[in-house]
């Protein structure tokens, strides 16, 4: 916990200011709750002693203090409200770039619903401790020692009696604290395991109604929920029992005090006014201190969310060599060629995917990958982005002038991507083509939409390139999601162009018409497509079959009858 405590400090430097701000208003408040009640004994005694000269100014200044009390709590909330928005937005934004920043390998080993989790969850419980935990401790502490010295001035017995409970509190408090980040840990892990069920399910809601597999998937869920309950409800029933204890005894150090106060009362060692503040103080000692401890539970929570995210940020991270990267800029004009020599790789020890393997694509080619589904084709495409990484061997970008860098995430600024499957975003085509190009003019995207054969649609709609499109392409079909994909890699202009079975719902004509067409629009740029169909093989300089791990380049004639068999 004091590592974790740590890391959440040190994002509470960085807003020094605001938690000074949340101390100075803690201790405002303090002591005008304080001055309130003191102004209320000072009322009591002047009226039950029949002393009305100062019945006015106390009842103003009781008043007054409460009425300042009141908004002053408030506009701080207020505030607290802008700096708590602000605050938690930097961290989360800070932790996005730290996330975004790690080894693809390593990341994708987490279920997406749970990094969802985490990043929206326990930021949220890190930010509020950062900005808070320290404020609250420093505020409470001053409540308690304010208040303790109020009743310390007027009775020291008092103080004791109200104190009472402490040293059963502080003793039980490792015992709470354990058994509190036990509880906390299994609902953030139940927690995950729901919201990356929720998401799965609904990603692929069409499959499930397809294969009508509702009735399987609610079955599910309610499993979920059951578990979820199970531990929710032993943690309710620790912390009833828990609040059951604390607050007997808690109950028996009120009546103790209450008895004493009277006693003193009916002594005639204090009067009216001073038994009343006796009352309310020693019910604030008590709770200040209980205060005091009860900031543990949150301590825990923050430290299991802190726990959650290092995990996270503290994976391995990308490989990046951008100052050799950026000595390529000049020379992509003219294109690169993608290289490997003898590399092997592997997701997981002892199964190897690819073994000794070498690829050359140039500029002005278009090289294809073909070979059963599984064998390897996305991870080659994944290995030339960056996102992995030879076990063994060589996977270089070269230019024109035989200079050479080893792919990694710098590199990739020089490929555009089109990957399986749908990935378009809602909004407007405009928008999914903007992503890559923030800057594109009309005219730009309508250029590239038109070389990837998608403009022809694109224009018979209402709104044209400012068309909403759904989640997923929502209301467009495969090929038109598909060409509009291929339009924002080639809006993106980048020297190598991969498409992984991107042209896989496009009928055969305007398959060889879009791949021509990016041909012809970049002579020097460096086209990698992994697919299925025999028409795009005869329009390749280079086709490479993948199979059993190895990577061949195939002869005319076995491109050729490749192309017959399919």
């Amino acid at each position: 916990m004091w590592q974790e405590w740590l890391w959440i400090l040190h994002y509470a430097k960085q807003y020094k200011l605001e938690i000074l701000f949340y101390i100075a208003s803690g201790i405002i408040g303090t002591i005008v709750g304080l001055g309130s009640s003191i102004a209320s004994k000072y009322l009591i005694d002047i009226v039950t002693g029949n002393n009305t000269s100062s019945v006015v100014i106390m009842a103003v200044a009781m008043i007054s203090l409460s009425v300042f009390g009141i908004l002053f709590q408030n506009l701080c909330s207020r505030i607290s409200a802008k700096i708590g928005i602000r605050i938690q937005n930097d961290i989360q934004a800070d932790i996005f770039d730290q996330i975004i920043d790690v080894d693809w390998l390593e990341l994708s080993k987490y279920h997406s619903g749970d990094l969802l989790n985490r990043f929206s969850s326990d930021i949220g419980t890190v930010a509020g401790s950062a900005i808070g935990w320290v404020p609250n401790l420093i505020t409470t502490s001053f409540q308690f020692l304010a208040t303790l010295a109020v009743i310390c001035y007027y009775d020291v017995t008092m103080a004791v009696i109200a104190l009472a409970n402490a040293p059963i509190m502080l003793l039980s408090s490792r015992f709470l604290m354990s058994r509190m980040r036990q509880y906390n840990k299994q609902l953030k892990t139940i927690g995950s395991e729901m919201m990356g069920f929720e998401a799965e399910a609904f990603y692929n809601i069409d499959s499930i109604k397809s294969f009508g597999l509702t009735r399987l998937f609610s079955k599910k869920l309610r499993s979920q929920q059951k578990h979820f309950k199970e531990v929710t409800l032993q943690y309710n029933q620790f912390s009833i029992l828990t609040n059951i204890c604390l607050s007997l005894i808690g109950l028996l150090v009120e009546y103790s005090c209450f008895g004493w106060g009277v006693y003193r009362l009916w002594s005639g060692a204090i009067i009216y006014g001073t038994f009343t503040l006796f009352l309310t103080q020693a019910n604030n000692l008590s709770s200040s201190f209980s205060s005091l401890i009860s900031i543990v539970p949150s301590t825990v929570g923050a430290t299991i969310s802190a726990g959650r995210i290092i995990e996270i940020i503290n994976l391995p991270k990308e490989k990046t060599d951008p100052i050799e990267s950026d000595k390529l800029r000049s020379t992509a004009p003219k294109g690169f060629s993608i290289v490997l020599k003898n590399a092997s790789f592997s997701y997981v020890e002892d199964k190897q995917v690819l073994v000794s393997s070498c690829l050359e694509a140039n500029p002005g080619e278009i090289v294809a990958l073909v070979g059963p589904s599984g064998e390897g084709k996305t991870t080659l495409i994944r290995m030339f982005l960056g996102l992995i990484t030879p076990n063994s061997g060589e996977a270089k970008i070269i230019d024109h002038n035989g200079y050479e860098v080893t792919l990694n995430s710098a590199t990739r600024q020089f490929f555009s991507y089109v990957p399986q499957g749908n990935t378009i975003f809602s909004g407007s085509i405009a928008d999914n083509l903007r992503m890559v190009k923030e800057d594109a003019t009309d005219e730009e995207i309508i250029e590239a939409l038109t070389i990837a054969c998608a403009y022809d649609f694109v224009k018979e709609l209402p709104d044209g390139i400012n068309s909403e499109l759904g989640e997923r392409g929502m209301g467009f079909s495969e090929g038109q999601a598909q060409r509009i994909a291929i339009a924002r890699a080639i809006l993106r202009d980048a020297p190598v162009l991969l498409l992984d079975e991107a042209t896989s719902a496009l009928d055969v004509a305007t398959e060889r018409k879009v791949l021509k067409n990016i041909i012809l629009q970049k002579p020097n740029k460096t086209c990698i497509v992994t697919t299925h169909r025999p028409s795009v093989l005869n329009m390749c300089q280079r086709v490479y079959r993948i199979l059993d791990t190895r990577l061949t380049e195939l002869s005319e004639e076995e491109s050729s009858q490749m192309a017959m068999d399919f």
